[in-house]
């Protein structure tokens, strides 16, 4: 793409996958593998699960501790931004990070340039709020050469707040690192509350958000699968995935032609049609 041209279509990918709790090592050759066969499928733009590297249902702090990192230069984070490097693409991942005596539910941006940025959960789910703090660095949206992309996630996804003020500080795509479990009273057969929440923030805010969830039973947790890619407009690209395979999806974006999403018709328009002068 010139440098000059702006972002345009691309092909963005989720991976779903099932981490092993405590196997970092195998975690991270698991996760190189099918970037690496997403980037052969023409991936420009990899997202990964949430805590992707670790697992996610600890036992003990002293366990979390055992697991976590820096971001960038610990294990898990280095070697995903010099995996990014190498193939010239961008990966989000969930990852866990260790930082001034916390630890945080992170996600990680890097690109073939070297990292970019990193997210802290900001909305903890049930056990986490025993092991991790609270996300302090907002919601923060990073310029790339694939446009503006924000990050959140899992349980963040639940709160419209979230989208919006991605949607107002610029983002283009959203990309959504996940461990989506069952939701209390849902009938198991029918879609995942997490795809309608989704796909009505991508209508509502004119955004592509790219969940990437995960697989499996870990420590009597199960997981619900059923991976996203959703357009602007709210209805979905790629997925939902399978409910308990490890999958890929694939998906072509088209970032440029956002602005045309976002305006309904010749009166109305997503983000102009806001009451600012009423809402709290």
């Amino acid at each position: 793409m010139p440098p000059d041209s702006g972002p345009g279509r691309y092909t963005v990918a989720c991976v779903q996958f099932e981490p092993v709790i405590g196997d970092r090592a195998g975690n991270l050759a698991k996760i190189e593998a099918k970037v690496r066969a997403a980037h052969a499928a023409g991936a420009s733009l990899v997202v990964l699960p949430e805590l992707a590297d670790s697992g996610y249902v600890f036992d003990s702090a002293e366990e979390l501790a055992r697991l976590a990192g820096p971001v960038p230069d610990g294990e898990s984070a280095a070697r995903l931004v010099a995996l990014a490097r190498e193939l010239g693409i961008h990966i989000v991942s969930g990852l866990a990070e260790a930082a001034d005596g916390h630890f945080y539910n992170a996600a990680m941006l890097t690109g073939p340039d070297g990292y970019i940025g990193t997210y802290r959960k900001l909305h903890l789910w049930f056990r986490e709020t025993l092991f991790f703090a609270k996300g302090d660095l907002g919601l923060p949206v990073f310029d790339t050469p694939l446009g503006r992309i924000g990050m959140a996630v899992c349980y963040d996804g639940w709160f419209p707040e979230t989208f919006r003020t991605l949607a107002d500080a610029g983002a283009d795509l959203v990309a959504i690192p996940t461990n989506w479990v069952p939701m209390p009273a849902q009938d198991p057969k029918a879609e995942a509350m997490a795809n309608t929440l989704h796909k009505a923030a991508a209508h509502s805010n004119g955004l592509y958000i790219a969940c990437a969830d995960r697989v499996g039973v870990e420590r009597d947790q199960p997981f619900i699968g059923q991976s996203l890619i959703v357009g602007p407009d709210g209805w979905p690209l790629a997925g939902p995935a399978d409910r308990s395979r490890e999958e890929t999806l694939l998906a072509e974006v088209d970032i440029g032609g956002i602005a045309t999403v976002r305006q309904l018709n010749q009166y109305n328009h997503v983000h102009a049609d806001r009451r600012r002068d009423v809402y709290r």
